[in-house]
């Protein structure tokens, strides 16, 4: 038998310390894994909100489409205003001659009013890339388990009650506003 010097060294006992080091790596390694997963279940996420292709073509067709429907709507006004103001204008001699001219700018308001076809189909493809949106963003949301933070202060809240204070708020809604009846009576 060999000299107890010459002898390889035995390994320790493992004691508790040891024990609990290797499991506070083990608890380590867990929750780094549990970490690297949710990063790439996010990756995952933000590529399937195809970022690009919203800035690329969605976002810029649906201010295409307002914008187109904004021009279509100001010219269909202008074009009925314009109708109606010339048949109010109007001072023909004849009966013939003023009914003529009332028919063909009745026409030209009928013409004007089409763009509603084209305008309800344009709002509609902003409504659809607007879905897409709303889509995409809720499942990202749900997938990195996102809730809301408190409520930032909103930056039109002051414009908003200034415009209240000095009533330029435009056309009130839709049975919100102050009756004819109600304002004769400020008068009386």
């Amino acid at each position: 038998m060999a000299p107890a010097s010459a002898r390889a060294p035995r390994e320790p006992a493992p004691t508790n310390n040891t024990q609990a080091s290797a499991e506070t790596d083990y608890n380590l390694l867990r929750e780094l894994a549990a970490v690297a997963e949710y990063i790439a279940r996010l990756k995952r996420e933000i590529g399937a909100l195809r970022v690009n292709e919203l800035c690329r073509e969605r976002i810029p067709t649906v201010h295409q489409e307002l914008g187109t429907v904004v021009r279509a709507t100001a010219s269909a006004t202008d074009h009925i205003m314009s109708a109606a103001e010339e048949i109010l204008g109007a001072n023909d001699d004849s009966f013939a001659g003023y009914r003529s001219r009332v028919e063909s700018n009745v026409l030209a308001i009928f013409e004007a009013c089409s763009f509603q076809d084209i305008t309800g189909q344009r709002i509609s493809k902003v409504v659809e890339a607007l879905s897409h949106l709303e889509q995409r963003l809720g499942r990202f949301a749900v997938a990195v388990r996102a809730s809301d933070a408190a409520e930032p202060p909103d930056p039109e809240a002051a414009a908003r009650e200034r415009r209240a204070g000095l009533m330029l708020n435009g056309p009130a809604p839709e049975g919100q506003a102050i009756g004819q009846g109600d304002i004769d009576k400020l008068f009386d």
